[in-house]
């Protein structure tokens, strides 16, 4: 049947086809709708879960190939960070059945600012076998070859996607869903124990596999030559394929690789022999061209291309043809600056607000919505490196400044998913070590910058079964944490206190921010336990108001200012979260009864 796909529709579908019956991941862009999709078939078919963070999702997935069923994880390009230590240990290990492993690169860091890496260079560190598919049709059948390859050669395999790859749609032709036998479950701990008894063997078998799955890459469909003008010959993979072919088109010849690691040095080789000049077209690292040279294959590459960002089109015929992309004149002065901003009725509003009045404070950010938290209106994010790294370095900076004398406090914020993620460990950090650094954890119900995934503390499971919540209060103190308080963040007299009471504390506190994400759709327990949230709306009452711009400072979308008039006003797209009209100095801003008043 021929469908509509996106690449991630696709990987999932080519995943379900293979007959994967367990699949695990942790959100995040480009690769999220992987899982959600899976998680859209029927449960006795594949079980698809939201894991705290990736390496629990990896380990778990070598779990349920040791239990003899082929298994899936995908992730963004920085989650392979997170799981680095399994990611490394099971290309020695290998595994029983399939295991693949789906990443998702961001080449124009549309959303992984904090990253660009290539991920291919951590396949090739870690001797994974690995796809490159160019779009959605090539995700669906690589996804099904990968568990084949994944099995014959005992090792887990990669999909590397990039974000053209994943969020692009093209028709697809899918197929049935074949399920193989389950494998009986056999000890074996020279296999999947690490120890230096062990460890030779598996390194041996490291190698020999990428050494066994050569006459497979010189042989595959996946990689293959199309034969034109032969005086430009490209070598690309991914989508710099369909990159490189509307600049150049029958102008060129191309060898497409989309089974990349082993390389199919030979095959390429004799491509080569073929064409005038060759050139590698591949983003980001020189993978493919490095490894042409080393086996002494002449090639152009990044001595003419960027190694930063994507290859699009116009960036390929810059490069190598000289031809600049034309431009449209624009008057600058009508370009207006529209910085990114946390939605109508967002529960971080007030938190940032209020942290943006103290003094003498250091914040540490993490990632996720509250990494708005830099820009204006507030400006008071200090850091934002990755995953949980705010506690960790909230605390190194608070410890410093306890023992030098320093009178700066460390404030520490993330998210609840965040929490779960990471954040905990950090958190023990504190807990153990004492620092009187103080923690804000902003439980919005519900991962949201991704898109509303579920997590432990939303109460459903990816395929919408009841959970139990992980009690954030209770594992604070679980860790011996005392100070603990839970407040609602539009309250900003009440979110002040808490946060006063913590800063004057010489030992660990905890604030937990507990509100719903304003796009959140709301569960029954939701109805029960914010009933009031998202019922008002507010306006402005311009006899009253001053013009003076206060209201502003709360960053919020649905409010305006006229700059004729000199006056503010509110918008319907105002949720009712209350901030405005809390720091309003005139009182110029009132509730109107009802939401859709």
């Amino acid at each position: 049947m021929k469908t509509l796909m996106t690449g991630n529709e696709a990987v999932a579908r080519g995943v379900y086809e293979a007959g994967a019956q367990f699949a695990a991941a942790y959100p995040g862009t480009p690769s999220t709708e992987i899982l959600e999709t899976l998680a859209k078939y029927d449960k006795k078919d594949i079980l698809a879960e939201w894991a705290p963070n990736e390496k629990a999702a990896l380990e778990s997935a070598l779990g349920a190939s040791l239990a003899g069923v082929r298994s899936f994880v995908s992730m963004k390009c920085v989650g392979v960070n997170a799981c680095a230590d399994p990611f490394m240990c099971f290309s020695y290990t290998g595994c029983e059945a399939g295991l693949v492993i789906a990443v998702a690169d961001e080449p124009g860091q549309q959303s992984s600012g904090q990253s660009a890496q290539d991920d291919r260079t951590y396949f090739k560190h870690a001797r994974y076998p690995f796809f490159a598919p160019a779009d959605s049709q090539e995700a669906l059948d690589m996804a099904k070859e990968a568990f084949k390859i994944s099995e014959q050669a005992d090792s887990p395999v990669a999909i590397h996607m990039t974000t053209r790859v994943c969020h692009s749609k093209c028709v697809v032709e899918t197929g049935e869903r074949e399920v193989p036998a389950q494998r009986p479950y056999h000890k074996n701990a020279a296999k999947y124990i690490p120890l230096p008894a062990h460890s030779p063997a598996m390194v041996k078998h490291s190698y020999q596999k990428l050494e066994d799955l050569k006459p497979y890459t010189e042989t595959t469909r996946f990689n293959r030559e199309e034969m034109h003008d032969t005086r430009i010959g490209i070598v690309c993979s991914g989508c710099s394929y369909y990159f490189a072919k509307e600049v150049f088109g029958d102008n060129a010849s191309y060898y497409k690789v989309g089974f990349v690691n082993p390389l199919p040095v030979e095959s390429i080789r004799k491509f080569a022999a073929k064409v005038e000049k060759l050139y590698v077209v591949e983003e980001t690292d020189p993978l493919i061209e490095n490894e042409l040279k080393l086996n002494g294959i002449e090639c152009i590459g990044k001595e003419l291309l960027p190694q930063t960002g994507e290859l699009l089109p116009d960036v390929i015929r810059e490069c190598l043809l000289g031809q600049k992309p034309a431009k449209v004149n624009v008057d600058e002065k009508k370009i207006l600056s529209r910085p990114p901003a946390f939605c109508a009725g967002c529960p971080h509003r007030g938190v940032f607000y209020t942290l943006a009045k103290m003094k003498n404070i250091m914040v540490s950010s993490d990632i996720g919505c509250y990494s708005l938290s830099p820009v204006e209106p507030y400006y008071v994010g200090d850091t934002g490196i990755c995953m949980g790294s705010s506690i960790s370095i909230g605390h190194g900076f608070q410890q410093v400044m306890n023992k030098t004398g320093g009178k700066m406090r460390a404030v520490a914020v993330l998210g609840d998913s965040t929490f779960f993620h990471t954040g905990i460990n950090s958190l023990i950090d504190v807990a153990y070590n004492q620092s009187n650094t103080v923690t804000i954890i902003l439980d919005n119900r519900i991962t949201g910058m991704t898109g509303h995934q579920e997590n432990p503390g939303s109460g459903f499971t990816a395929q919408g079964d009841a959970a139990p919540e992980a009690d954030i209060p209770a594992i604070c103190h679980a860790l011996h944490i005392d100070h603990v308080v839970t407040v609602n963040p539009n309250h900003l007299d009440e979110f002040q206190k808490a946060l006063d009471e913590a800063l004057a504390l010489d030992e660990p506190s905890v604030i937990i921010t507990r509100w719903p994400c304003a796009l959140k759709k709301f569960s029954e327990e939701n109805k029960k336990e914010f009933p009031q949230a998202f019922t008002a709306r507010y306006e402005v009452d311009q006899d009253k108001c001053v013009g003076c711009k206060s209201c502003l400072k709360a960053g919020c979308p649905a409010i305006h200012f006229d700059v004729t008039k000199k006056k503010a006003a509110i918008g319907r797209e105002c949720l009712g979260c209350s901030v405005c009209e809390q720091i309003c100095p005139v009182k110029a801003i009132h509730e109107i009864a009802g939401k859709e008043a």
